[in-house]
């Protein structure tokens, strides 16, 4: 599947792209902007239902002047405080000069991943959003309930909390209000310049889709691994420790073999107890890449990561292959279409194979253009 964000690499990232601003534009904004103005992400009545939200509405107005844009026909919906000045719901030129304007765009928790917090951010926008605790998930929340996913969604946004980040992002304990109120009080000292990542440019979204189509092959049979005649050297297999660190690279003696992204981009480590192979390999700033669980899905990657198996089994799980302690038991994947970056187990430590990125460019390696 193509994805708007790089919320999991199980998935392909397709993105869209925003409106980029010429430098004129850029000054104009830095010009015009309201120090006291917030927009509230959310364009339906629905999204105002937050738990809270009055009082977190009565800090922020306390300093700020409330805009939203709530579609309504005749009547004013409820949900909407009076204090708000609602604009109904603007068509996509007047959304974008209100945005312009607004120092701040609040979001109330949902919808999660949409378009409008980064249009925000690159008009100019500081995005204040909730972070959530515990995560979102298919267990917990009833959005995600069957839904086929795994995933833990940290806050309304996690690209925008991990991709972009503080000064342009800022994710906070919304039922915390001194938190919040000091946060209020940061941001009106802050000043932003627009910030677009350079993966929804159209020239990010172009380089993207340019090295997809030229490497990205869903038809021909992939080259089975390992070899039928391989013989590795050493226990480790293919893989080489990077000094001073717990990451394992492929050997530059092994023979090259078909793989995008290429191998040299595959760094191998192991999750904690617990965490899904989008967090340990975050961790150490890297992505987690599914192509290569072909690659380190052999016995050999449990010797190289130091793992003792007192017993090897293949089986079906979408956390596999990993490591049991209790049972110092490690268990490869017998289904390929199993492999996943998320899912994590406190009775699992998962092997990940993750690789570097190119800045401004998370779906690429760096050797990968």
């Amino acid at each position: 599947y193509m994805t708007m964000f790089p919320h999991t690499p199980d998935n392909s990232f397709m993105g869209f792209v925003a409106e980029e601003l010429n430098e004129t534009e850029r000054l104009f904004i830095q010009r015009d902007k309201v120090n006291n103005m917030a927009v509230v992400y959310g364009k339906d009545a629905s999204m105002w239902k937050l738990q809270g939200k009055e009082n977190v509405l009565a800090i922020l107005y306390r300093y700020m002047e409330i805009h939203g844009t709530v579609y309504y026909e005749t009547q004013r919906p409820p949900e909407v405080p009076a204090f708000v000045k609602n604009h109904g719901l603007l068509p996509q030129q007047e959304l974008q000069q209100l945005l312009r304007k607004a120092k701040l765009f609040v979001g109330f928790g949902f919808p999660y991943e949409g378009p409008a917090p980064l249009e925000a951010i690159a008009n100019g926008c500081i995005f204040l959003q909730p972070k959530f605790n515990p995560p979102h998930s298919s267990l917990n929340h009833e959005f995600f309930r069957g839904k086929p996913t795994s995933r833990k969604v940290s806050s309304q946004h996690p690209y925008a909390e991990q991709h972009i980040g503080r000064p342009h992002v800022i994710t906070v304990d919304f039922n915390n209000s001194e938190e919040f109120e000091a946060t209020i009080r940061e941001i009106m000292k802050l000043n932003v310049e627009p910030f677009l990542p350079y993966e929804y440019t159209c020239e990010g979204m172009l380089e993207r889709v340019h090295t997809y189509i030229q490497n990205q092959s869903f038809c021909s049979p992939e080259v089975p691994f390992p070899p039928v005649n391989s013989s590795w050297a050493l226990l480790r297999g293919p893989f080489t420790p990077v000094p001073d660190s717990r990451i394992l690279i492929w050997a530059s003696n092994v023979s090259s073999l078909s793989s995008w992204p290429p191998l040299s981009a595959l760094r191998l480590l192991s999750s904690q107890q617990g965490q899904s192979c989008v967090e340990a390999c975050w961790t150490e700033g890297l992505i987690c890449e599914p192509a290569f669980y072909r690659f380190i899905n052999i016995k050999e990657a449990f010797s190289a990561l130091d793992f003792q198996c007192e017993g090897l089994e293949s089986g079906m799980n979408h956390l596999f292959p990993a490591f049991s302690a209790e049972h110092a038991e490690c268990s490869l994947q017998h289904d390929p279409l199993l492999f996943s970056c998320a899912g994590s187990s406190s009775k699992y430590q998962r092997l990940c194979p993750c690789r570097d990125f190119r800045k401004g460019q998370v779906a690429l390696c760096r050797d990968c253009l």
